[in-house]
């Protein structure tokens, strides 16, 4: 009988052929109509009862989604888990599992290890490839499936990938519905919908057709579906939840290496071009795992479809993001985008982007990425409808604020690129300043002038570090006859997060450290303060720079005080910026409005810090008082700054 409860699912059967009009063989499609008969050989059952889980069997926990996943589920519950590893025995098992949790930042505790059981198993096994004893301890003791489990790779067919993504589902299957029913919470892929020119990814809408996919993997994802499809039809409880592509931790910065994802955004900011593209759904892996652990713990929410995609990424932003980043790109046609990527990479190799050119080789990969490229955003309402239920955080674009910590851990490996102060600047403009110095503690009877152009490689440059770099000549004759040269030098602006220098009333506002060289190669250093004190002239107070210099090694023996003039200070800091003359008009005008924006905001809380600390430590002695009013500051400031760029 095709439905007796003892067959095997995992048993290969004969395939049945099926012809096209040509009487040609598609081989994929006939092992994957036979993959899908061995649904009907499952058992027949009932549906799980409504109970949340109190232990849990977690597949793929030593991968990048399932690491995550298994820690979120020990935060959102009080369940055990037991944990499926491919290994030579149980101690190995747990020895792959801790070194994995290790490489994504995840913790091997004591309490972790409390509630976590670890079995060595084999996912493309009949029965897993427990002990008959072991296996029967399952059926009656979890109450929960959650499969992670899966062979990740573009370049392999159908039958390589057949074992792991469809037949080790088939398994699970057979074991949530042996004795006690469980549900089986199955971790997907929007990629059964990577049909080239399909119109819609809604979490209900059909998925692709099996013979208009071209990879193997999302042959098998597809497959797998399909099969638990008819599982359901058997009293299976199975919940799909469907991620696309699974971006960096948004507080960790861990990345997942071989994320198709990940190889693109490191050759986009490597390379500083982009194909055009329609969306990109991608999502953090901790927002993922999050709503992931929360379905499998709440009973309403089973047995439905969920895409795990967040708010997809668009050309408009993904561009917009980079040049704000000091990263100005260039779009192009996606295969002249391919084309290009392969010949640069050939000249200069870049190894950790290796698995992205094999997949690029590949004639597969043209219609896999041009389904990717040209595919809609993934609907999602049932997701987010389950997110504002259970107050998670909403999904949002993970773009250059979500990605920044991961972004700048692919750049330390190699993967991505940041700007530098190699680049052409994004942003500049002119200080010019007027003073006198003397001996340190004596009268101030030297003219010193300063002539100097202020920059920055990227919004990410300040926004990340808060610095400005320095480039120009300082003039004293004290030093030399003769201006001497900005060799370098950055300005750090809210040094220290405005803390009084040497715990007194001084606000820290910026900070300048110059190494200056004259004509007879002396080196000098140079360190200037802007500081602020409550009720002072605030406008007297951001054009005067407290400096001292001295010889380099030496302490400091020159000592004063230099002002930006008054006249000078709009022309040249504000009217006068200039900014990358690659970028449209309208994308200069952005640059300068968001780097004036976030400057007068830090200037603004660093003038107003005096009189919050002062009003804080005599009106409310709460510790976050100040926090508040700085809140209430930044809010007025941006405001004033949008009104004034509108009326421009």
């Amino acid at each position: 009988s095709p439905h007796a409860p003892s067959a095997d699912p995992s048993r290969v059967i004969e395939p049945v052929v099926v012809r096209g009009n040509s009487d040609e063989v598609n081989e994929d499609l006939e092992m994957i109509l036979a993959d899908l008969a061995l649904a009907d050989r499952l058992p027949f059952g009932r549906q799980a009862d409504p109970v949340p889980p109190r232990r849990i069997l977690l597949t793929g926990a030593t991968g990048y989604l399932g690491s995550h996943l298994l820690l979120d589920l020990l935060r959102q519950g009080d369940a055990e888990v037991v944990c499926l590893v491919r290994a030579a025995d149980d101690a190995a098992a747990e020895r792959r599992l801790a070194e994995a949790l290790a490489s994504f930042d995840q913790p091997w505790t004591a309490e972790v290890r409390r509630r976590v059981t670890v079995l060595a198993a084999d996912l493309r096994r009949p029965r897993l490839g427990l002990p008959d004893q072991v296996w029967e301890g399952l059926t009656r003791e979890i109450d929960s499936i959650v499969n992670v489990a899966a062979a990740v790779d573009f370049l392999r067919g159908y039958p390589s990938l057949r074992q792991t993504n469809v037949l080790g589902p088939l398994v699970l299957a057979e074991l949530a519905m042996t004795g006690r029913a469980k549900p089986l919470h199955h971790v997907s892929s929007v990629a059964v919908f990577n049909e080239v020119g399909i119109e819609k990814m809604g979490e209900d809408d059909p998925v692709a057709h099996i013979d208009r996919l071209f990879a193997g993997y999302d042959k098998s994802k597809w497959a797998a579906e399909a099969v638990l499809r008819r599982a359901r039809e058997h009293g299976l409880t199975a919940t799909f939840l469907r991620p696309g592509a699974i971006g960096g931790h948004t507080r960790t910065g861990v990345y997942n290496p071989r994320d198709l994802s990940t190889g693109l955004i490191g050759a986009f900011s490597r390379y500083r071009a982009v194909p055009a593209f329609k969306f990109m759904n991608l999502a953090p892996v901790d927002w993922i795992s999050k709503v992931a652990a929360a379905v499998v713990f709440d009973p309403r929410a089973w047995g439905q479809n969920y895409n795990l995609t967040g708010r997809a990424e668009t050309l408009p932003e993904l561009v917009k993001d980079m040049k704000l980043a000091g990263m100005n790109v260039r779009v192009a046609n996606w295969r002249d985008w391919r084309d290009d990527l392969l010949r640069r990479h050939a000249a200069e190799p870049v190894p950790e982007l290796d698995f992205l050119i094999r997949i690029l080789r590949s004639p597969t990969a043209m219609k896999l990425f041009e389904a990717l490229m040209f595919g809609p955003e993934a609907g999602s309402e049932r997701t987010e409808r389950f997110v504002m239920r259970h107050r998670l955080p909403m999904a949002e674009r993970y773009g250059a604020q979500a990605q920044l910590k991961a972004f700048e851990r692919m750049a330390k490996d190699g993967v991505a690129r940041l700007p530098s102060r190699e680049d052409p600047p994004y942003l500049s403009f002119r200080e010019r300043t007027k003073g006198h110095v003397g001996p340190v503690g004596q009268d101030r009877d030297t003219k010193c002038r300063m002539a100097l152009t202020l920059s920055i490689a990227s919004m990410y440059q300040v926004v990340r570090h808060r610095k400005i770099d320095v480039r120009g000549e300082v003039t004293c004759e004290r030093l030399h006859p003769r201006p001497l040269k900005v060799e370098a030098g950055e300005i750090w602006v809210r040094p220290d997060e405005g803390v009084p220098l040497r715990h007194g009333s001084d606000h820290p506002l910026l900070r300048y450290r110059l190494v200056l060289v004259d004509q007879d190669g002396g080196r000098w250093w140079l360190e200037g303060w802007k500081t602020a004190r409550a009720n002072r002239d605030f406008w007297k107070q951001t054009r005067t720079i407290d400096v001292t210099l001295g010889r380099e090694g030496e302490p400091a023996s020159l000592a004063g005080v230099v002002k930006v003039p008054g006249k000078s200070y709009v022309p040249d800091q504000i009217d006068g910026i200039r900014v990358d003359p690659r970028l449209s008009s309208q994308e200069q005008r952005l640059a300068k409005t968001a780097w004036l924006a976030w400057f007068f905001v830090q200037v603004g809380m660093g003038l107003a810090e005096p009189s919050l600390r002062v009003a804080a430590e005599l009106m409310d002695l709460r510790r976050d008082a100040i926090d508040r009013d700085k809140d209430k500051l930044q809010r007025r400031i941006r405001k004033l700054m949008i009104k004034r760029e509108q009326t421009r």
